[in-house]
């Protein structure tokens, strides 16, 4: 399970941003993860790595940065569907989306090529963000892979996506959205340090939005426990085990703030990062 909020605008207004990203990551708290870094094999990537036996390199969310042009890409389960025979690892997918620079690999290639083979896959939604020229609006795509659907949205607008299909949302994504859009509104021109305190405690929020007829029946063992933005589910060492805010001003500087779980505690350590750098060659 996970959850994330954003928008994207290409143009924003001087002390705006480009992108004002907050997504959690939910997954038992076991499993090996990498926090946050830049890449060893890919340079201009930054983003968390999966490490767990057989799933190594993958990754829920990742930017990456070229000449010209940055893009983001986010993968988020789709919840109680079947799993296919022999399915194919997920987290390839927004790796192999940030890392590659070429042609085959923009937005509107990548998409194309991932919609003909998606059903290999355990059902997913992957949300991809490709933004560059002021001149040209931010391009926003859902891919989702059952039914194998993609679809298109605007630049300028702030959204919300979970473990359901978009049209049909969990009742803590709706909420969400709604506080994630109030924050950009009255804060979406504030520093870095005030925008994404915000941020954070829009996704550190314990509230159970419940009941909720989709994710019943999607989850219908585990549902009150998923209900929330920061899922805890004790019983099973499961939960929101990384909160992260990515955000992109109109300068072209990027900030990747992580807070993630040191240990298997979310009442216990968290470890915080930071990471900045200036995407160059945007103009």
């Amino acid at each position: 399970m996970c959850v994330i909020f954003f928008c994207a605008d290409s143009n924003p207004p001087v002390g705006g941003y480009k992108l004002i990203l907050a997504s959690n990551r939910d997954e038992f708290f076991a499993r090996a993860t990498q926090s946050a870094a830049k890449w060893a094999n890919a340079e201009h990537v930054y983003g968390g790595i999966d490490l767990e036996p057989g799933r190594e390199g993958g990754t829920w969310l990742a930017i990456g940065h070229s000449a010209g042009f940055f893009k983001v890409g986010a993968l988020l389960n789709l919840t109680g569907e079947p799993k296919p025979r022999d399915a194919v690892g997920r987290g390839m997918i927004v790796a192999d989306f940030v890392t590659q620079t070429d042609d085959q690999h923009s937005i509107l290639n990548y998409n194309q090529s991932l919609l003909k083979d998606c059903t290999k896959y355990s059902a997913f939604n992957f949300v991809s963000i490709e933004i560059g020229s002021p001149s040209l609006p931010a391009l926003v795509k859902l891919l989702s892979n059952v039914p194998p659907t993609l679809e298109e949205f605007k630049n300028g607008q702030s959204y919300g996506f979970g473990n359901s299909l978009p049209h049909t949302p969990f009742e803590k994504v709706r909420h969400g959205q709604q506080e994630f859009e109030a924050i950009v509104k009255e804060h979406g021109e504030s520093n870095v340090e005030t925008l994404s305190s915000h941020l954070m405690q829009l996704l550190r929020n314990k509230h159970k939005f419940w009941p909720d007829a989709e994710l019943k029946r999607r989850a219908p063992n585990w549902g009150e426990g998923l209900s929330a933005l920061n899922v805890h589910i004790g019983d099973h060492a499961y939960g929101s085990r990384t909160h992260t805010v990515i955000l992109v001003d109109s300068q072209n500087k990027m900030h990747f703030i992580e807070e993630t779980m040191a240990g298997l505690d979310p009442q216990g350590e968290w470890n915080k990062t930071h990471i900045e750098k200036d995407f160059q060659n945007i103009v």
